[in-house]
């Protein structure tokens, strides 16, 4: 009898055992732009290894996960193709982790087919030609799209009338109509173009100054409480030397020093 109670408190432990054994740890969720695709190809299985914390990332324009947050999709951590819309989020009172930080940094440059005849063409010369098919991001579902057309509107005001000109979503469809030959020439991020095999630049400059487009991050509200600090651990993680060196490694530039952003925060809190 005893060595029946003894057997049946031993199997009754072991089921508690199992109960108790910790389940795999839910997955960080990251919403990205595709422009981080290649740099995060590296990123991700080193702070999966060094924190011990699975992640899934969706790489989608910046302006779909903004309203995703919105309507809230549980999305830990907002990665955002320009400032902007990190911002935006913040003003409402949809981020957590206090001002939305700039994690990389590109610029707007004009691209041409790899294969084509042609040495060079300006974005001037692109506008000027009517026949010349010009592909842009679409402002109304893309940050390369509002940076593109906030940079037109100030050298070129009547662009959106002008014959030829397509829009896409995104870098990675408007190198594609290219590559297709729907489009001669396109407006992309810069550290896009360098991933690509597809096509080259063929204006560097093409608004005469630089037009530095920094993309922002932020833990957005729709943070699962249990990974918080997870989240947290992984916007911090961005913005270390290493990482900011392997981002440059992948085409975006440098980004700028903090200092400016602390001098802002300070001077809103005296006010």
């Amino acid at each position: 009898m005893e060595s029946r109670a003894l057997k049946a408190a031993i199997a009754g432990l072991a089921a508690i055992v199992g109960i108790c054994e910790p389940l795999q740890a839910e997955p960080l969720s990251v919403g990205a732009p595709p422009s981080l695709r290649p740099a995060f190809s590296e990123i991700l299985p080193m702070f999966e290894r060094e924190y011990g914390a699975p992640v899934n990332i969706v790489y989608t324009p910046s302006k779909t996960l903004l309203r995703q947050i919105e309507k809230g999709a549980p999305i830990d951590v907002f990665l955002s193709a320009g400032i902007e819309e990190a911002e935006y989020l913040h003003k409402k009172g949809l981020t957590l982790n206090g001002r939305p930080r700039i994690y990389a940094q590109t610029s707007l440059v004009l691209v041409m087919s790899s294969d084509s005849q042609a040495t060079h063409m300006s974005l001037r010369d692109a506008l000027n030609s009517r026949s010349t098919r010009i592909a842009l991001g679409d402002p109304h579902t893309s940050s390369l799209g509002e940076a593109s057309a906030r940079a037109l509107s100030k050298i070129y005001p009547t662009y959106k009338n002008r014959p030829n000109v397509v829009y896409a979503p995104h870098s990675e469809d408007i190198m594609d109509l290219i590559r297709r030959g729907k489009s001669d020439v396109g407006l992309v991020y810069r550290v896009d173009s360098i991933n690509s095999g597809n096509v080259r630049i063929s204006d560097e400059d093409p608004f005469g100054v630089l037009v530095p487009v920094q993309f922002g991050q932020a833990v957005a509200s729709t943070c699962r409480p249990a990974l918080r600090s997870t989240a947290e651990q992984f916007s911090s993680f961005l913005m270390t030397p290493r990482i900011q060196k392997l981002l440059v490694k992948y085409g975006f530039d440098s980004v700028p020093s903090p200092v400016s952003h602390i001098f802002i925060e300070r001077k809103e809190r005296a006010s």
